[in-house]
């Protein structure tokens, strides 16, 4: 902690050796136990991540289980089924359905199939929103620090409400209230969340995430005119124009990804340096768009080679062993193909462990090591809070695979 300034750095002190092993050891449970591992899996990759975090000599501790997440995913894929059941009935008689073969389809089925998987899709979007909420009081209530629980207050349904509504103004105009919808939601459930005693607020102006907008704003602009010029070139028949103009959508395109990491990465930065705890304990972050970018690419590119040497790999094996398959029992050729099957899925496992060392984990403590906590001596002054009841264990973020695996 420096104490002239009575800040309290916070270190990762996540490796690479006991992650890429963790991760790797479960997802191989998981392969073995047809994906029920799953639920222990996050929940072991949470408590190794969380007590990795160092602030003020003071690690984090995940108190959340396997079991309560199974459990409320049991519920929630339940609830699902009726759920999508009931609306795909209900589209059959109304003549959409979805099961339709695109060759043999008609203009008219076709039509139809792709207005029932829209109607189908906005049905189960209040869900994905609800889970996305659920799952962050979930997360929030399974955490301790320094002894003392997280919390958040309930409000799934009222994120809902706000998600669509702002979601839709930022649709309808093409991106430009964007921050208007992050800055809300970001609010929404700040404003609903708790250290002990002590409640967050978010405080800022949604305006302000405009400067982090600048590259996304300057990547549609670059897209807009180069459209207009291959229309342009279209109508005159410029060869030359319609080249520059396919060019300048590519450029475009890539600007628009970096733009999107930049505004990610920024908008956090900037909303947690807004953030108050209590009345006094505020927070610096400093989170560097450079850094999550170049972890991207390199990471991307390593992982894309290891990947390609580990199935590389499999398929030299299959590729190997095919001519002693020439004649064999029908039991034999089959014992083969499951064989290279379980090869492929393992070098998936080993894939997704290498992500999670190569690009998860970099940029998580990233973000945590460019945080610091301002004010920190007013923390001594934060009680304990009780526990929190009714939180579903992610059950419908884990059904819906919103959330990801942290």
């Amino acid at each position: 902690m420096n104490t002239d300034q009575d800040l309290m750095d916070i270190r990762y002190t996540g490796e690479k050796g006991p992650l890429f092993g963790l991760a790797l050891k479960t997802g191989l449970l998981t392969i073995v136990t047809l994906g029920i591992y799953r639920f222990w899996q996050k929940t072991r990759i949470r408590k190794y991540i969380w007590s990795s975090v160092d602030a003020g000599g003071d690690t984090f501790e995940y108190t959340g289980t396997g079991i309560e997440k199974f459990l409320g995913f049991l519920v929630a894929i339940v609830f699902l089924a009726i759920y999508v059941g009931i609306i795909q009935m209900v589209l059959f008689y109304a003549g959409l359905n979805i099961m339709v073969d695109p060759e043999t389809a008609s203009p008219q089925e076709a039509i139809a199939q792709v207005a029932a998987i829209y109607i189908t899709f906005f049905a189960v979007l209040p869900f994905i929103l609800y889970a996305m909420y659920r799952a962050r009081r979930y997360k929030m209530a399974r955490t301790r620090w320094r002894g003392i629980r997280f919390g958040m207050e309930k409000g799934a349904w009222g994120y809902v409400l706000r998600a669509i509504g702002y979601g839709f103004l930022a649709a309808i105009t093409l991106g430009i209230l964007l921050p208007l919808q992050t800055f809300k939601l970001e609010k929404y459930m700040a404003d609903r969340s708790y250290y002990g005693s002590a409640r967050f607020t978010q405080e800022g102006k949604w305006s302000d995430l405009y400067k982090a907008m600048t590259h996304i704003l300057i990547a549609i602009g670059i897209v807009v005119v180069s459209a207009i010029a291959m229309a342009g070139a279209a109508a005159s028949e410029a060869v030359g124009l319609a080249v520059l103009g396919g060019i300048g959508i590519f450029v475009g395109y890539i600007w628009f990804f970096f733009g999107s990491v930049h505004y990610s990465v920024q908008s956090f930065g900037y909303l947690s340096r807004n953030k108050l705890l209590g009345d006094e304990i505020r927070f610096n972050a400093q989170p560097r768009t450079g850094f999550v970018i170049k972890t991207y690419i390199l990471g991307g590119l390593l992982l894309s080679l290891l990947a390609s040497v580990a199935f590389g790999i499999v398929g030299a094996l299959a590729t190997g062993f095919i001519p002693l398959m020439q004649g064999a029992s029908g039991a034999t050729v089959a014992l083969f193909g499951v064989i290279m099957a379980v090869g492929y899925i393992v070098a998936l496992v080993v894939v997704q462990a290498l992500a999670m060392i190569l690009i998860t984990q970099p940029i998580l403590g990233h973000y945590i090591e460019t945080l610091q906590i301002r004010n920190a001596g007013a923390l001594n002054r934060i009680a304990q809070r009780e526990a929190e009841t009714g939180v579903d264990a992610e059950g419908f973020a884990d059904a819906l695979d919103v959330g990801g695996a942290i």
